[in-house]
């Protein structure tokens, strides 16, 4: 699953799992746009990461919702690398709380960064898509969106937004032969995860039949076969990367 002389954008990828996804395409012969906000140092270790192993990469910040700075994010990757083949959407947040105790401000945040990053990202470079041999638009999701989560409306409402505007964009690149697709992780081994109490990680335990969290390979794996000409037959698809969870 080569994906020699492509080139992927990956946004929010200096840590977590936009990081294991931007390193897994530069290990497959992509060159690869490190997106990141504000941690500046964390994308130019991934960067080296991707280098060390042989690959071609470059850091570029951009917040993604901003329109001007993702449109400045998209010349600089068109400057060095050409047309961008792939752009995976993977930038997002949280602010967690019960929906009784939600303000306008954390829903509109949530709002802002999931789902508005998600266009601002996808307008930016939706010529390119179109023009690309074989571009791939790869949206990254959550099980969270499929089964709602205690504490998480803001968050849930984004994610499975993801799974309708996924499905509409791949009936409009279609006749460019380009597809979009959608993955959605379960519970991954990641920061966010060592923040969740004890109890509550093995409560969420009982629920996975594979009696694991996944591990950021897990997603980065299935992301290269999405970014590769092997995935070419499939478009408009959520994949749920969660262990067996029912949905």
């Amino acid at each position: 699953m080569t994906l020699q002389d492509r080139t992927c954008i990956v946004t929010g990828s200096s840590r977590g799992i936009g990081r294991g996804i931007a390193e897994e395409l530069g290990r497959s012969g992509a060159n690869v746009a490190v997106n990141y906000r504000s941690s500046e140092g964390d994308a130019y270790d991934v960067v080296e990461r991707i280098e060390a192993e042989g690959g071609t990469a470059i850091a570029v910040q951009a917040d993604v919702t901003d329109r001007d700075e993702v449109e400045a994010m998209r010349e600089t990757i068109s400057e060095a690398f050409g047309t961008t083949n792939v752009l995976v959407n993977n930038a997002g947040i949280t602010v967690d709380k019960k929906f009784s105790e939600m303000t306008r401000e954390d829903w509109d945040l949530v709002m802002e960064v999931n789902l508005g990053g998600v266009f601002n990202c996808t307008k930016a470079f939706f010529d390119d898509l179109k023009e690309a041999d074989h571009g791939r638009l790869i949206n990254i999701s959550s099980v969270v969106g499929q089964q709602g989560n205690y504490g998480q409306a803001n968050y849930a409402t984004t994610k499975s937004g993801l799974f309708g505007f996924t499905r509409t964009i791949a009936l409009e690149l279609a006749r460019y032969d380009t597809t979009a697709n959608c993955v959605a992780p379960g519970f991954v081994q990641t920061d966010m995860l060592d923040k969740v109490p004890e109890r509550v990680q093995q409560k969420i335990l009982s629920r996975i039949p594979l009696e694991r969290f996944a591990e950021i390979d897990d997603v980065a794996g299935i992301v290269r076969f999405l970014a590769s000409h092997d995935s070419g037959y499939m478009t408009g698809q959520v994949l749920g990367v969660n262990g067996g969870m029912e949905w």
